[in-house]
């Protein structure tokens, strides 16, 4: 399991998260992905990342008022 703090990219994280998810990610672990919601479509943005590569959302969840973390099991 690894964590991946993505809060810096602020809006524009996704391209950042895919290529974890397609190129850096060991098969067969669990990623968990911190990054901020803001309007909260990001949520669904992410969601749609995460089946668009073929993988499992395992929880989605609030962090704190502003970061949003997903799990993710490649």
């Amino acid at each position: 399991m690894k964590r991946y703090d993505l809060r810096h990219l602020k809006d524009g994280f996704e391209p950042r998260m895919k290529e974890i998810l397609v190129n850096e990610h060991p098969a067969g672990e669990v990623a968990i992905f911190l990054f901020e919601i803001g309007d909260f479509t990001p949520i669904q943005r992410s969601a749609d990342l995460v089946k668009e590569c073929g993988l499992e959302l395992a929880n989605s969840l609030k962090f704190n008022e502003a970061d949003w973390t997903i799990v993710v099991k490649k």
